[in-house]
């Protein structure tokens, strides 16, 4: 069977850390130009039912550089779970492709895809979670932190794909994990659950957003309302505009607090232009990790790393 990466949760610490410093390492390779092609006559294959600049951006550079060719196949291409079964689009790319990528909104779209493939399947991200991104996020944490020791994360926003794939990294490396947000817009329970499952780290909800930030090492906002969530714009603005990132916010966090944002981000809302551009802002390292950490994975997956 191969591997696959659909959850953070499915590897270990020491698998997780052995991507990590695979990403470090490729990064070098990349900014040096270095002649690197481990995927020479590689093809992957790139399933959007969800549009995305980043997500196509970086995985399509990242594997033609490492000398492949990268697929991209749109909602008009595969009508995913629609206009053909889940599990006959597995099978056709298996026998076409090496890698299969896939942003989807159902979850289970992408365990069927997995569960019929004879090639890698990377989550590029679901409704329920968005493992590539936060293997970019950690990546960039340890980087400017130089260590993963105590980190404290706060979230602010509500409880999305991109917090059910902390709480599934705070299983395997000890964090403090703050969601806060606006009551009725809590994580899923199971997740929460896994992390009090796993005693490897503490986890708390908070509707707080000034005490929340206190000593954070890190304050992590989303869009207010995601794809699939646009007719809701206007209530969500109401009822999250407390939770807004702003220099106001930072005040109450340390001087070092580093910011994230897994983009694109909606300046004026979840965050201030002012908090985007500042000192604190990380933002476009994180971005640019996509790439790197998405290069480490695949490379894991496919044994080419070794």
């Amino acid at each position: 069977m191969p591997k696959h990466l659909l959850h953070i949760s499915d590897y270990n610490a020491d698998e997780i850390w052995e991507i990590l410093d695979l990403a470090k390492k490729l990064k070098i390779k990349f900014r040096n130009k270095d002649n690197y092609k481990p995927f020479q006559d590689r093809s992957l294959a790139m399933i959007f039912a969800k549009p995305s600049a980043r997500t196509r951006i970086s995985f399509e550079t990242g594997f033609e550089w490492m000398g492949g060719h990268a697929l991209f196949l749109g909602p008009n291409d595969i009508g995913i779970g629609k206009r053909e079964a889940i599990k006959d689009i597995s099978r056709l790319l298996s026998r076409y492709n090496d890698i299969i990528m896939a942003r989807l909104f159902d979850h289970d779209h992408v365990l069927e895809l997995a569960k019929y493939s004879e090639i890698p399947v990377i989550n590029g991200l679901t409704d329920y979670n968005h493992p590539c991104q936060i293997m970019a996020d950690i990546l960039t944490v340890w980087e400017h932190r130089g260590n993963l020791d105590d980190v404290k994360i706060c979230y602010m926003g509500d409880g999305n794909n991109i917090v059910h794939s902390w709480l599934q990294l705070a299983t395997r490396f000890q964090m403090h994990f703050i969601c806060c947000g606006p009551k009725g817009y809590e994580p899923d329970e199971k997740t929460v659950k896994m992390v009090e499952d796993s005693g490897m780290s503490s986890y708390e909800l908070s509707h707080e957003p000034s005490t929340a930030v206190r000593n954070a090492d890190v304050i992590y906002t989303d869009v207010w309302a995601s794809m699939g969530q646009k007719e809701e714009v206007e209530e969500r603005e109401k009822i999250f505009a407390p939770y807004q990132v702003n220099k106001s916010l930072l005040n109450n966090a340390r001087k070092d607090t580093l910011f994230m944002h897994c983009l694109p981000a909606e300046r004026g809302r979840e965050v201030t232009d002012s908090v985007m551009e500042s000192n604190n802002s990380i933002v476009f390292d994180q971005a640019e990790n996509r790439m790197h950490a998405q290069n480490a994975i695949m490379l894991y997956l496919t044994g080419k790393a070794y």
